[in-house]
């Protein structure tokens, strides 16, 4: 393999299959958490379903091997965060990591007046993505762009709030403290949820210790800690996928990539075989079922 007239040594492929399911630690990157992997299980073909803050922890969803051509179908799983927001203060980053810009002096606040707030910001909304994201903006994430304090406009998108709980407010030092549980839609940025709703309670406020705990079913009962690491089976990827269990032929002629007229339930299916490991996903093409991930040959 040559690569500009310089021989390139051809890339191992993956040996290592499976998912893996972290509770990330704080203080940690996500790409801290697939590097430590890569170590551990001495597999460098390692990805993840959604990043998570370095100060924040929780579920993490990992594909390791050909298990990382699944992580397509849950990225954009729903997902729980709990927080606490901090009333008063806002900080350039929405969280206690970043530098105090504005403060403000908010009184004493009842539970009921923020759960009034928390309503504002349930449901479908359109919301301003922080600079402290990942996302790419002319090629660069934001992220990169603030830390040499460049601030773009962006763009509101629309995400999906499906409940906002605020579970108790409480006073700290003369400071508003609210504990808040938030289920919203993949892309959401809770950070901001936590500043939008000091600025409709007539101030300013950022988050702390946000925890993710579920991402779609998968939930922290699940998680190892990034030193126990197990790896499950790659099906388990799909556990919320309708499945199909294909015969001794069939299988053959997935491994070949054959569409088949459509099965039952809603689609794409997880086609497994006889044993139970996983051989495909398909998806629904008019009344047929097409191969949209083939790991019969790669895993077999």
């Amino acid at each position: 393999f040559r690569r500009h007239g310089v021989a390139m040594a051809k890339r191992r492929p993956p040996t290592v299959h499976g998912l893996a399911l972290i509770d990330k630690p704080a203080g940690m990157t996500s790409h801290d958490v697939v590097s430590r992997l890569r170590k551990q299980l001495n597999e460098r073909r390692i990805g993840h379903a959604g990043t998570l803050d370095p100060d924040a922890t929780g579920v993490m969803v990992i594909g390791v091997g050909y298990v990382t051509r699944l992580m397509q179908f849950l990225s954009g799983m729903d997902k729980t965060y709990t927080c606490e927001v901090v009333f008063g203060s806002e900080t350039n980053t929405l969280d206690d990591s970043g530098t105090v810009t504005a403060t403000f002096d908010m009184g004493e606040l009842t539970l009921d007046s923020v759960r009034s707030a928390a309503t504002k910001l349930t449901g479908p909304i359109m919301q301003v993505p922080p600079m402290v994201s990942a996302l790419k903006i002319d090629g660069k994430r934001l992220h990169e762009l603030a830390r040499e304090g460049i601030e773009v406009r962006r763009k509101p998108r629309p995400v999906t709030v499906y409940s906002f709980d605020v579970h108790g407010v409480q006073v700290e030092a003369g400071v508003n403290i609210a504990s808040i549980e938030v289920r919203c839609s993949s892309g959401t940025y809770v950070r901001t949820l936590a500043a939008d709703l000091g600025t409709l309670l007539g101030g300013g406020a950022h988050l702390r210790n946000l925890r993710r705990t579920t991402v779609g079913d998968f939930v922290l009962a699940d998680c190892t800690s990034i030193e126990d690491a197990t790896l499950l089976e790659p099906i388990t990827a799909l556990r919320s996928m309708t499945r199909v269990v294909a015969d001794a032929d069939t299988a053959v002629k997935i491994r070949h990539g054959r569409s088949f007229p459509a099965w039952e339930g809603s689609a794409p299916w997880a086609v497994v075989d006889e044993a139970g490991a996983l051989l495909a996903v398909y998806e629904a093409d008019g009344p047929n079922a097409k191969p949209s991930v083939v790991l019969a040959e790669a895993i077999a």
